[in-house]
């Protein structure tokens, strides 16, 4: 009975101790104080990224109080400054001491940084070799918690190209202000000029609209607030409507006399930059085809749409002055500079309003002396009665 108490009493002992030994290996987690970026043993030779794949870098894992996974970041800089504006982190992490850093993303971050900081810089002043500054940023893997930076090492001979994407004129434009709500949504649509499909060196948009007096808008290439979007300031606006067009105190494009406006943009670059031409003309919609009162196939006065009083409201062109049948059709179209009609027309199809755009010959719509076309820009509807 006594081996048993002796027994028992060892094993109780053996739970205590191990509870304890659990309880001590608990792993607690420091903020680390060091963490070192290894300067590479080929630091003063000359790195071209252009001809290379990878740039290897190693470091010390920071003490986390136990062995932790980590990630690491690679942030590079040109001026030794990482501030978030002269430095760029790349976006690839790597989860072990030892990384293999892609060479043309290194490039593309580097070329970005340089053309920023001096933007007179073109594709035609690369390579360059110039002095970088690279450091790392470790955390915790599964919580980003211990954020701890590198000491920076300089490499300071790296024969640099000119790494960015092409810039490319965008494929959509978009208006957004009072009119729609400041609701990217409702934005309105800018319609495609016909030549925009082959036209690498400018692109023409074009919208009629409903602009409210004192109502403010913005145009971007997409429905979004990603920063690209631009007010007056960054656009050229020429006013050929009378319609007082001025910048409100927030940088918005502000028309003084509200109305309907055909508002043409012209986009080209100037080296990497979007330059937007704006004009601000009258709306002026025309009949054409076999039907229209002048009916020479000529963008004329007399086969001008009345125009609406409110945003509602529908265009009306004249009364037709023929039947159409045929190749001839009911056809409509604005009036740009610079583009033959028929690269600016629409037509009603069973109530819907469609516009050519970059697209073929619309499918022909036939009338009878006497009757009207009816289009609402707003709605994108219309019918012929």
């Amino acid at each position: 009975m006594r081996k048993l108490y002796i027994i028992a009493a060892l094993f109780i002992g053996a739970l205590a101790f191990s509870a304890c030994e659990d309880q001590d290996i608990t792993p607690v987690l420091q903020d680390p104080t060091t963490f070192v970026l290894n300067t590479p043993a080929y630091v003063n030779g000359t790195y071209d990224l252009a001809k290379s794949t990878s740039l290897e870098l190693t470091c010390s894992q920071p003490d986390y109080g136990f062995t932790a996974a980590t990630s690491y970041a690679v942030e590079v800089s040109l001026t030794g400054k990482f501030d978030g504006v002269e430095s760029a982190k790349l976006g690839t992490t790597y989860s072990t001491a030892r990384m293999n850093v892609d060479a043309a993303e290194l490039a593309a971050a580097l070329t970005a940084l340089a053309t920023t900081a001096d933007p007179t810089l073109t594709e035609e002043d690369f390579p360059m070799v110039t002095e970088v500054h690279v450091r790392l940023v470790a955390s915790l893997t599964n919580s980003g918690k211990g954020e701890i930076a590198s000491n920076s090492i300089v490499l300071p001979n790296v024969r640099l190209h000119f790494a960015l994407p092409a810039v490319n004129l965008p494929e959509k434009l978009y208006l957004i202000g009072q009119c729609n709500g400041w609701d990217w949504g409702a934005a309105y649509d800018f319609v495609d000029a016909y030549d925009n499909a082959t036209n690498t060196e400018k692109k023409t948009f074009w919208r009629l609209a409903y602009l409210p007096a004192e109502g403010g808008l913005k145009l971007n290439f997409a429905k979004a607030w990603d920063g690209n979007e631009v007010g007056f300031a960054g656009v050229k606006c020429t006013d050929n409507a009378s319609a007082g067009v001025k910048a409100s105190d927030d940088g918005n494009i502000v028309v003084t006399n509200g109305g309907w406006y055909l508002v043409v943009v012209d986009i080209t670059l100037d080296g990497r930059n979007f330059v937007y031409n704006v004009q601000f003309n009258a709306p002026n919609v025309y009949l054409m085809g076999s039907n229209a009162p002048v009916n020479d196939w000529s963008v004329a006065d007399a086969n001008l749409f009345t125009v609406p009083a409110d945003a509602d409201g529908s265009f009306v062109s004249p009364a037709f002055a023929y039947d159409t049948d045929g190749d001839g059709g009911v056809r409509a179209c604005v009036s740009i500079a610079g583009h033959d009609w028929w690269k600016t027309e629409f037509m009603v199809f069973d109530g819907v309003l469609k516009y050519r755009a970059t697209g073929g010959d619309q499918e022909r719509v036939n009338g009878k002396k006497g009757q009207v076309l009816k289009i609402n820009f707003t709605k994108g509807t219309g019918s012929i009665e």
